[in-house]
């Protein structure tokens, strides 16, 4: 059995024990957080929401916090001597998927 569910603008697969590599959550390690836009459950029957299942939710607990690898971002234009150099480091967490609620 696994749902779909929208979590800050992105859609995630999420299956009971899964771990999912989100956008930085506001939240303490351990902390448990609660994701009420389910767009689809598979089961033995699928349910697809209109947007959104109603009663669904999924439990998850916050994992760590980490930083993703360094892109860097360059800029260059031609026959001009101009050239920027930027880094960047998205910040994301992982969660685990405690289980499913309201199904």
């Amino acid at each position: 059995m696994y749902v779909l569910i929208e979590f800050k603008g992105k859609q995630y697969r999420a299956e009971e024990g899964a771990l999912l590599k989100v956008d930085l959550v506001d939240a303490e390690v351990g902390a448990t957080v609660e994701i009420d836009h389910v767009l689809l459950v598979s089961g033995e029957h699928i349910t697809v929401g209109s947007p959104y299942v109603p009663g669904a939710k999924v439990t998850a607990t916050v994992e760590s916090h980490e930083k993703d690898k360094k892109i860097v971002v360059f800029k260059y234009k031609f026959k001009k001597d101009y050239r920027r150099t930027q880094g960047h480091r998205q910040k994301y967490s992982v969660l685990k998927v405690a289980g499913f609620s309201g199904l």
